[in-house]
């Protein structure tokens, strides 16, 4: 027997995040907005960074000192000028910078209801850049649902 379902939709934009070099910027207003325009009521959100030296990830939101922490982690973990890397090309944040976003990723899916990303109480969508110098980071949000 076929179920009837609703018809599937799907819509795609994105946005530019000005960032000021290594840090987070909190996206998760703008990822909301794309969401709610999409006209998908219940499905999911993928949101993705075409980038190899910044990252997406949900992290806590309400005390800044979580992002601090997770920066002071990943300088110890991946320092910048370590010696066991070979490129170098672009300076010595060059191969850490992409080493943190291999290990953080450069995808998240979020399940939509109500027309909203289903974040918890103290959720946040960011990018994090993880070059020293500002960059122009491209995020592209796809919505897929009924």
């Amino acid at each position: 027997m076929t179920r009837a379902t609703p018809a599937e939709h799907v819509a795609q934009n994105g946005f530019t995040v000005h960032t000021r070099g290594r840090g987070f910027s909190e996206v998760t207003d703008k990822v909301a907005e794309l969401v709610a325009v999409s006209g998908v009521h219940t499905g999911i959100v993928n949101v993705f960074t075409a980038h190899t030296s910044c990252s997406l990830l949900i992290s806590e939101n309400a005390d800044p000192s979580v992002r601090a922490d997770l920066e002071r982690w990943f300088t110890r973990a991946v320092p910048d000028g370590d010696a066991i890397f070979q490129h170098d090309a672009e300076g010595p944040d060059d191969m850490p910078s992409h080493v943190r976003a291999i290990l953080t990723g450069v995808s998240l899916t979020i399940p939509v209801h109500g027309g909203k990303p289903q974040l918890g109480t103290w959720q946040g969508i960011y990018l994090w850049e993880h070059r020293v110098d500002p960059h122009q980071r491209k995020v592209v949000v796809t919505v897929f649902g009924h």
